[in-house]
């Protein structure tokens, strides 16, 4: 059975996810503070059509909760995600 691992690699200012040791999906963002403005989801091409990215932003948007943050969905894939759970919109930076 595949092991998956969550990060928020700070130093890289990035969430990623990883099977087995290997990134499959990246989360990128930039926190002033206040507000994280996630800026660009990527899933690597072997493992697209998987669900990864969606199960990357929920551990995203769930640590920027956490933390105090809203979130600004700079990204269209992190925009589509909040559309497709509005019970998490009031965490989207007004």
């Amino acid at each position: 059975m595949a092991t998956t691992e969550f990060a928020n690699e700070r130093d890289a200012s990035r969430y990623t996810m990883r099977r087995d040791g290997v990134i499959v999906s990246a989360l990128d963002y930039n926190d002033d503070g206040r507000t994280v403005a996630f800026t660009r989801a990527f899933t690597n091409s072997p493992f697209r059509g998987n669900g990864y990215a969606g199960e990357l932003t929920a551990f995203a948007v769930d640590d920027a909760e956490k933390a105090g943050r809203t979130v600004i969905p700079m990204c269209w894939y992190v925009a589509d995600w909040f559309d497709e759970h509005p019970e998490r919109e009031h965490l989207i930076a007004r």
